[in-house]
């Protein structure tokens, strides 16, 4: 059996939710006694305490648009424990540096099987967890391989089958929901030509009341038999009503996610063909390069800036010391914004851009050429033209 964990951002009904604080039509009551819940806080209490740190590590507010509080569906087994997710949640916080706060396993969902008539349950269970980096104040930055390691530790911690990876995974999702759905449609149509080959065959014979007289002649019942057609037709007809909504519901269905499936199909094809002319063609590789490079740059003086004007200290810093201070700046930018730090040798590598962005840490001489009695006008500044 496969699992998975998709976190998204926690919606403002997820304690009434996750801790069956009112009655949902969707879940089978007698079955609820099975769910099992527990919570270190509740989220209005952590929201204020997250809102608190950051404005007390990072001197500013928590961003409106930051998203503090997130929350995960993970697919489990009938035979999941609390115990199997308290250790994926360590596991997500040691690896990840995401806190888990509450955990609630329900297995009181499902739905009915149109044709069986049984019962299928989706066993799942929501973990809503801290996003804040503990080192910043800030939310947590993870790139698309840390989601990836999110997948490989549910797998491993609760001893299933890990799902499928990355867009060609959500791209064969779509078409298995199209492959079922297609299926459906198939036993609706079989259906319907069963129905019409009854009407059309030999079966409604057993509709015909006979009865014999008392010479033994058997005679055909025209009261009763007729009613027993018009109740047959009464059914047959409400079944192919039925099963021609059905139809047409399907159908829609399956070109809506046709139409999903051709979009997954052409980022994917847009994508490997932006990597390819990256890999092989020199000029848009060294041009993207650039680009890059520059932006990392201007992050670099930017927080060089900031340094120095909440450090003037450093005007009195010999070269050892201003070594260790840029390496520790060009660390911090590297962590809160993902910037590999081979980027930052690669800068080191021209001397002319070393030489700048010491005199900027030591002096602060770059951002301000002009004596500040002189009325002159600001000058552009030039980017020197460096290759890499």
């Amino acid at each position: 059996m496969k699992t998975s964990i998709n976190f998204k951002v926690i919606k403002p009904d997820s304690e009434i939710h996750n801790f069956r604080r009112k009655t949902f039509d969707y879940i089978r009551k007698e079955l609820s006694s099975n769910n099992e819940y527990w919570q270190e806080e509740k989220i209005g209490d952590r929201v204020a305490k997250i809102e608190a740190y950051c404005k007390d590590k990072s001197g500013r507010k928590l961003q409106s648009n930051a998203m503090p509080i997130r929350e995960a569906v993970v697919v489990i087994k009938e035979d999941t424990t609390m115990k199997d997710l308290f250790d994926l949640s360590q596991k997500l916080e040691q690896e990840l540096g995401i806190r888990v706060f509450q955990i609630a396993i329900h297995k009181d969902e499902g739905h009915w099987d149109k044709e069986s008539n049984e019962w299928k349950p989706n066993l799942h269970a929501h973990l809503v967890a801290d996003w804040q980096d503990l080192k910043t104040g800030k939310t947590l930055k993870h790139q698309s391989f840390h989601y990836s390691k999110m997948q490989d530790l549910t797998a491993e911690c609760l001893g299933m089958e890990r799902g499928i990876a990355g867009s060609v995974g959500r791209l064969e999702a779509v078409e298995f929901k199209i492959h079922k759905k297609e299926e459906e449609l198939k036993a609706l149509e079989m259906k319907i030509n069963e129905m019409k080959t009854r009407l059309e065959g030999n079966s409604f014979k057993d509709l015909i009341v006979k009865e014999a007289d008392f010479l033994g002649f058997e005679h055909v019942k025209i009261g009763k038999t007729i009613e027993n057609y018009g109740k047959a037709f009464k059914l047959y007809n409400a079944q192919l009503l039925k099963n021609n909504d059905l139809l047409e519901s399907h159908l829609k269905q399956i070109e809506s996610l046709k139409l999903q499936t051709e979009s997954q199909k052409k980022e994917i094809s847009d994508l490997r063909s932006k990597n390819t002319l990256h890999i092989t063609n020199p000029n848009v590789f060294a041009g993207e390069k650039k680009k890059y490079m520059d932006s990392v740059i201007q992050a670099l003086e930017k927080q060089i800036l900031s340094e120095r004007l909440s450090n003037p200290h450093y005007s009195s810093m010999d070269e050892k010391n201003l070594t260790l201070e840029m390496s520790r700046i060009c660390k911090d930018l590297s962590e809160k914004n993902n910037i590999p730090f081979s980027a930052f040798e690669e800068i080191f590598k021209t001397s002319e851009l070393l030489l700048d962005l010491f005199s900027m840490l030591s002096l602060g001489a770059a951002y301000n050429p002009e004596p500040e009695e002189i009325p002159l006008p600001k000058k552009k500044k030039k980017r020197r033209n460096i290759r890499y």
